[in-house]
């Protein structure tokens, strides 16, 4: 019988164990996951997502507006193919942080397995890395949790994402960034830069191209709010509009509406522009204010957002067909 009660209270104090690490994930991930909620609310929901014609999977060059990198798509038809660059080329990042090594990886490894060690004896989930009841302990402990959440979540991310990553624009393929373009409201028109190198791309961009840009900045923004998906029809591609309603209808199931207000053109240039059989394609850095809130349907109390103004940079890439004129094709986070 006494090894029956030990046996007993040897599991009850794994189970209290593993129950207080769960609370304590569940503490962390909880705030983070209404984070994200509530900055994906504007159009095309903070992601990536559209395509680029054969440079879906390049990476746009830089500009003046967005001198960082812009995100790989995590919503896109277009399949890789040949010429496009794939992530099975893409070499394992190393060094101190790296994702299949480096001092960071092993150490993590090493406290996740000490920590499993301590599990699978009775000591708890941190019971393996023995005399963390100081201070110090108890921050290493919220420290190796929030590794785990973070890979948790990059790992989702990446079995929601297309398996290709960026790589460098092909040399003479289209044009780079505007290094001469001037920036600001009293830079260029309505925001837009115009440099001594803004026409040097294949296909040449007019000052028409740019106020169509910026209009359909406006335009896309307010039938979003409006929740109009026959005017997203006449401002977007099917594929963008596809992305559009899914949002719209997510928003519904929340019994929520996001009105994106405001919106002005800050700054904007090319990155580059290029013709793809009868297609033409410009992509765009945009840098501008905008109002996002979040309102119940209901009550219209705001749920996520501000009624305070804030400023984004994303990039924008526009197609035209004969005959029409341009269109959202693709939007894009920056790094």
């Amino acid at each position: 019988m006494p090894g029956i009660w030990e046996t007993h209270m040897n599991f009850s104090l794994r189970s209290r164990s593993l129950f207080k690490t769960i609370a304590v994930v569940l503490a962390l991930a909880l705030p983070t996951a209404l984070a994200i909620s509530s900055a994906d609310a504007r159009v095309g929901g903070g992601g990536s997502s559209g395509s680029r014609g054969s440079r879906t999977y390049s990476a746009p060059p830089s500009t003046t507006t967005a001198p960082g990198s812009a995100s790989q798509f995590n919503r896109t038809y277009t399949q890789p193919g040949p010429g496009m660059n794939s992530a099975a080329s893409a070499p394992a990042r190393g060094g101190l942080f790296g994702r299949a090594g480096g001092f960071m990886g092993g150490l993590a490894a090493g406290f996740l397995g000490a920590g499993l060690l301590g599990m699978l004896f009775g000591g708890g989930l941190f019971g393996g890395l023995g005399g963390l009841s100081s201070i110090l302990g108890l921050i290493i402990q919220i420290a190796l949790v929030v590794l785990v959440v973070r890979l948790a979540m990059s790992w989702w991310q990446r079995r929601h994402t297309p398996q290709a990553a960026y790589a460098n624009a092909e040399a003479g393929a289209g044009s780079g960034p505007q290094p001469n373009q001037r920036g600001g409201l009293g830079g260029g028109l309505g925001g837009f830069g115009f440099g001594a190198n803004a026409n040097n791309a294949p296909l040449e961009i007019k000052p028409d191209d740019y106020e169509a840009f910026e209009r359909l900045l406006g335009d896309v923004q307010t039938a979003w709010s409006n929740e109009d998906v026959a005017k997203l029809h006449t401002l977007a591609t099917p594929e963008m509009v596809s992305y559009f309603e899914q949002d719209l209808a997510q928003n519904r199931a929340r019994n929520v509406v996001n009105k994106v207000t405001g919106v002005k053109l800050l700054q904007g240039d090319l990155a580059e522009a290029w013709r793809e059989g009868e297609t033409d394609y410009a992509t765009v850095a945009l840098r501008f204010a905008l109002t996002d809130k979040t309102l119940d349907r209901n009550s219209g109390t705001v749920v996520a957002g501000s009624e305070q103004p804030g400023e984004v940079t994303e990039v924008w890439t526009f197609a035209r067909r004969p005959g029409s004129g341009w269109e959202l094709s693709a939007i894009q986070q920056t790094n």
